[in-house]
């Protein structure tokens, strides 16, 4: 290539030669100073560049001639290789440094591979493009729907006893491990998804139709939970699944209306149940509590018992004429009438007057 542009230059050379012809160049170039014709096609001389000048330089110094004289070099350097370094200086400053909030963790990649992991507070690492850092939240917990609230929405799950049962549930689960989450899983959300999905069939397979709409539910969660806990520990996630919990476990809509008149039917079953023992259980301490009662009696007889039928002879005709308006006493020198009644009521009206 440097031999063609060398001819070319040869050649042109030897054209522009002939002085004196239409098609030569003239003297002094063709700027019409000369004795011959001025050459109709000939080009205006051109203005040299001074030998070693730098383009960009040259740029510079008519920016400086048109707009002024601002950002002159300094110790003969021009001002844009200071401006250079101030703005890598920037880069490796920014790049380099990294603020972690509590509730993150900072996974650092060195050329794209996992090198450590920072802590909360201020970290220091290699600039870009040698380290960068990922920032995970491990202190927020995330939800994912599953299922659907909607009536018109087939979201049906197979019971132990063959009957079909429309579920709408909530996952709730945070980062445990940001190196694994990061590296492990290509998309933790849609594994997430699936994984619920299989846990609550293979749950719901184990139980019948009364448990899942019924009580039985807070089982059926618990269960979802470790079910889940464990495939994603196998895939190794970096996944903590903090709780399942179901919106929604009712039939199919088309028998939705009788199912709830059996589900009410079994809860008034169940109040009176429970009724029925706490009845129980009161009969049961009252008699346990006179049983009780009598043993204490009982142990004082042994002790004196002529003392303690009397007691009881005295106790028991307190306790039944207490309730009558007329006694009769029997025994010597003693009237046989008393009316204590009257015998009662005269000291109050003697005191009233």
């Amino acid at each position: 290539m440097i031999n063609i542009i060398g001819w070319g230059a040869r050649l042109g050379a030897l054209f522009n030669e002939n002085k004196g012809s239409p098609w030569g160049s003239g003297s002094g170039g063709g700027s019409g100073d000369g004795d011959g014709p001025r050459n109709p096609w000939g080009q205006p001389p051109r203005r040299r560049r001074p030998s070693g000048a730098n383009p960009l330089d040259e740029l510079l110094r008519r920016g400086r001639d048109r707009f002024g004289t601002g950002f002159p070099p300094a110790d003969g350097r021009p001002w844009w290789l200071y401006l250079a370094a101030l703005v890598i200086a920037a880069i490796i400053f920014f790049t380099s440094t990294h603020l972690v909030a509590p509730s993150e963790r900072g996974v650092i990649t060195r050329f794209g591979k996992y090198a450590g992991m920072l802590e909360p507070g201020l970290g220091l690492t290699f600039p870009w493009p040698i380290d960068s850092v990922r920032k995970v939240n491990v202190g927020e917990i995330r939800q994912e729907q599953m299922g659907s609230s909607d009536p018109n929405a087939n979201d049906f799950v197979l019971t132990g006893d063959q009957n079909l049962v429309d579920v709408a549930y909530q996952v709730n689960w945070r980062v445990r491990d940001p190196q694994l989450y990061l590296f492990q899983l290509a998309e933790p959300e849609q594994t997430i998804h699936e994984v619920a999905q299989y846990a609550m069939r293979a749950v719901m397979a184990r139980v019948s139709l009364n448990d899942a709409i019924g009580s039985g539910r807070a089982e059926i969660e618990q269960n979802v939970r470790e079910a889940m806990q464990q495939v994603l520990d196998r895939y190794r996630s970096g996944i903590e699944i903090d709780n399942v919990a179901l919106k929604q476990s009712d039939p199919p809509q088309a028998v939705n209306d009788a199912f709830k008149a059996v589900s009410a039917a079994q809860q008034q079953a169940q109040s009176a149940i429970n009724n029925a023992k706490s009845y129980a259980y009161q009969v049961t301490a009252n008699a346990q509590g006179q049983a009780t009662a009598f043993d204490k009696v009982y142990a004082q007889y042994k002790l004196a018992p002529e003392v303690t039928r009397r007691r009881m002879y005295y106790d028991t005709m307190e306790e039944v004429l207490s309730h009558v308006d007329k006694t009769v006493i029997e025994a010597p020198g003693v009237t046989p009438y008393l009316p204590l009644p009257e015998v009662r009521a005269r000291p109050r009206q003697e005191s009233a007057q």
